[in-house]
């Protein structure tokens, strides 16, 4: 699969999409994106619904008007956030089969987030990719957990393709017009539960499935369900690898079988001043263990270094011993230039896996 067709255009494939879960990827706005290389972003529905809200954002025109963006904008259902909530507080969440009920602050009001919400918070935002309402879990979670978990992700994703069919049509058909709709995958560390998930999900019908749960092992690389997922889906259907962004967690899921990323780590890194370099510019360099070095600008040793960030991406670009001071100074442009960097190394990379085949 080259490319993935949307309402919007082709998308091609591979690609990565940086997360801009508040209609934004700090710093930056659609033109720097743009000059970056970057094709598509990732939104997050319920972070979105709460401020500005939904509805506001389609007043104004949808996401793409509202961001002033025409790439391709995918929407997280925001469950994630939802199950984080109550994970991390009883008093901030729970879940039921109705859905997710969550407050953003130990005193705030309640809110409840249905399959259906979510679907229609989506809609609202305009968005050119959908995902489903899942439910995930953690890895260590019971094995009861585990199964609950998996039976509300397909009752969910049920309710949510009836809620998209009666608003935008069935997913499936043609694209049009409409949005594309995701289910994701759960099961925790079960691949019984992982297969009885994706069987179920594929017999339902989407335009496109997601890997649900934790896909990082303690070792930091991937866990072996990622793969073992990719290898459950239908072999045409395209694949995303929720929260996988790491460069070498990112290709070894390529080769497994996925075409979309998004991920937080790249430019939440750079504001943590820590860049990612080429390392080696070879052509198979993607098949090397190592094909990137960090860069960490604000070690004293870059303050008179002229070199350029990435000699390999841009060699007139600014310098080292520049971008050193702009961060000792605090100043905003640090961040915003250390942002477009990384976002640069990571379409560079997309690049050559699109010229790459991933089999190793």
């Amino acid at each position: 699969m080259k490319t993935l067709q949307t309402r919007r255009g082709a998308l091609r494939l591979p690609a990565f999409l940086p997360d801009g879960t508040r209609a934004v990827v700090r710093g930056l706005d659609g033109d720097d994106l743009t000059a970056c290389g970057i094709d598509a972003i990732m939104v997050n529905a319920l972070h979105l619904s709460t401020n500005p809200g939904t509805s506001t954002v389609e007043a104004v025109g949808g996401i793409h008007r509202f961001m002033g963006w025409d790439g391709i904008v995918a929407s997280d259902s925001g469950g994630f956030q939802a199950w984080s909530l109550a994970h991390a507080n009883a008093k901030l969440g729970s879940v039921t089969d109705k859905g997710f009920v969550y407050r953003h602050e130990k005193k705030g009001a309640k809110n409840l987030l249905t399959p259906e919400k979510c679907i229609r918070h989506q809609i609202e935002l305009g968005t050119d990719i959908v995902f489903c309402l899942d439910q995930c879990t953690h890895p260590d979670d019971s094995a009861d957990v585990q199964a609950a978990s998996v039976a509300r992700t397909l009752a969910w994703a049920k309710r949510c393709r009836q809620e998209f069919a009666a608003r935008v049509g069935e997913p499936g058909g043609p694209v049009e017009g409409r949005p594309l709709l995701f289910a994701v995958v759960q099961g925790g560390k079960d691949p019984d539960l992982r297969k009885r998930c994706a069987d179920q999900l594929a017999e339902m019908g989407f335009d496109g499935f997601g890997f649900g749960g934790w896909p990082v092992a303690e070792d930091g690389g991937l866990t072996d369900m990622v793969a073992h997922v990719a290898e459950l889906l239908p072999t045409e259907a395209p694949k995303h690898a929720l929260g996988i962004g790491k460069p070498d967690n990112l290709v070894a899921a390529w080769r497994a079988g996925y075409q979309l990323f998004d991920c937080a780590i790249a430019t939440r890194d750079a504001r943590r001043r820590r860049l990612y370099v080429t390392s080696d510019t070879d052509a198979n360099l993607l098949n090397k263990s190592y094909f990137y070095s960090f860069l960490y600008v604000e070690d004293e040793e870059h303050a008179r270094d002229d070199r350029p960030l990435d000699p390999a991406i841009d060699a007139g670009g600014p310098s080292r011993a520049y971008l050193h001071h702009l961060f000792k100074i605090k100043d905003s442009a640090a961040e915003r230039l250390a942002t477009k960097q990384n976002l640069r190394f990571y379409a560079a990379m997309i690049e050559r896996m699109r010229q790459t085949s991933p089999a190793p």
